[in-house]
């Protein structure tokens, strides 16, 4: 069961990327459809993103209520079909309007997958986030390259983007009987029912998410506005800068995508042996190096090589960011990825616009520039994340552990008395499994304060 429900979410992911791989790569061809400059493309975008927050939005209280495998099975075929319909719009007006209805469905089907990404995880007990993220890696990364075969044999914006949501239609139908209840890992009895607290308060304070998951959400801002930026404007930039051909421009996105999807194979093993912050860290400094080189690149063969090497780097940001959101709430996964993701589609709104108006005003290499920046905060925010008050995966791995106990938090939770410990630790393992550098099973949390 476990099996099909891992299988099927990467799955899921990997159709997601495909739809996207195939809009970036041939994001040239579409402003050739309708003669747009690139304020106009950065306003599609734009339009795309709204959408998509707006949806997430709304539908929060329907994701925790519905759970994300009831959501996801309507969210994905209509996803489909609104794909199709922006490759049937006819003017630049009609396209504005069935963009905005693509990123609503977009939207959903994206918190909706990480949100099982996320069930499927705590079931699992360690992580896979980012083997999940693989998938989208694989799939974006398939269709880029069908764009690139597309535009190889000349084929306009409308038949390769209708071919792609034609195909995804059924395969989104096929994939919703494979997915888990938001409950499973309390009903299989891999996380005790008691270790889950229940919300505190009624009305509007029950519905409150904790602290830490805007916190979360600060670094997936960040984050999503890094890789919006690069997936939007990788293109254009080689070819309208570097005069690349729209073949060898639409390489670009695939290469990214396939550096990504190697990074994202081994990054559970790597997340799990330097844990959490170290890798934040490192990924913000590799990303603000590689785009370093691709705003600097002579030629576009050199900046294709800077794409792939900042997709080895920033590939694993997006997944922690949002497995740290399922263990933030708990009880509550779905209501916490859902406003997790909707903050990182606020960067994934706002940093294609600012990199195209930017753009505009100076060159596509001053806009695309702006990525470095960001890489830079991703390294800094990550001493910020409260790591110590979450259930994080990777503090499970003995690395971990012995990094940890380094720490000058070990003593202070070796001071923990016996009694105490013994007595608290059914409840709070999963937290203390995070806290507690010398005890890698969280049998001896910290005291919490009264």
């Amino acid at each position: 069961m476990l099996f099909r429900a891992r299988s099927g979410t990467f799955l899921t992911f990997a159709l997601a990327g495909l739809l996207t791989g195939v809009w970036v790569a041939r994001m040239p061809a579409l402003a050739g459809k309708f003669g747009t400059s690139e304020g106009e493309i950065g306003i599609v975008v734009l339009i795309w993103g709204l959408g998509a927050i707006v949806a997430m939005q709304a539908l929060r209280g329907v994701m925790a209520r519905a759970g994300s495998r009831n959501v996801l099975r309507v969210a994905l075929p209509l996803t489909a079909l609104s794909y199709a319909g922006v490759a049937l719009a006819p003017t630049y007006g009609l396209l504005l309007g069935a963009v905005a209805l693509f990123g609503m469905t977009f939207g959903i089907t994206d918190i909706a997958m990480n949100a099982q990404g996320s069930v499927v995880e705590q079931a699992y007990r360690r992580s896979i986030m980012s083997g999940m993220h693989a998938g989208w890696c694989v799939g974006a990364m398939s269709g880029g390259l069908y764009g690139v075969a597309t535009a190889a044999a000349g084929l306009g914006f409308t038949a390769t983007v209708l071919v792609a949501a034609l195909a995804a239609v059924p395969l989104g139908l096929a994939l919703g009987r494979t997915y888990l209840p938001d409950g499973y890992p309390v009903d299989s009895g891999a996380v005790p029912a008691t270790a889950l607290p229940a919300a505190s308060g009624t009305g509007r304070a029950a519905r409150r998410l904790p602290a830490a998951v805007y916190l979360i959400g600060v670094l997936a801002f960040i984050a999503f506005m890094t890789e919006g930026s690069i997936a939007d404007w990788s293109g254009l930039l080689l070819h309208d800068e570097m005069h690349a051909s729209q073949a060898l421009a639409a390489l670009g996105y695939p290469m990214f995508e396939l550096a990504m999807l190697f990074g994202r194979l081994v990054g559970d093993r790597v997340r799990m042996r330097l844990g959490t912050r170290r890798l934040l860290t490192g990924a913000g400094i590799g990303t603000a190096l590689g785009m370093s080189a691709v705003v600097l690149a002579p030629s576009a063969p050199v900046a294709i090589a800077g794409f792939f090497a900042t997709g080895l780097v920033v590939c694993t940001v997006v997944p922690t960011t949002i497995s740290l959101a399922g263990t933030a709430a708990p009880g509550r996964p779905a209501a916490a990825v859902a406003q997790v993701g909707a903050m990182g589609y606020g960067g994934l709104l706002l940093g294609p616009v600012v990199v195209g108006f930017l753009s505009d005003a100076t060159s596509l290499r001053v806009g695309v520039g702006v990525v470095v920046l960001l890489a830079l905060l991703i390294a800094a925010g990550a001493r910020l994340l409260p790591l110590r008050s979450l259930a994080d995966v990777s503090a499970h791995s003995p690395e971990a552990a012995v990094a940890a106990a380094e720490a000058p938090s070990a003593v202070a939770a070796a001071e923990v008395p016996a009694g105490i410990a013994d007595t608290e630790a059914p409840q709070t393992a999963g937290v203390a499994s995070g806290a507690s550098g010398d005890d890698p099973n969280g049998t001896h949390p910290e005291p919490v304060a009264a």
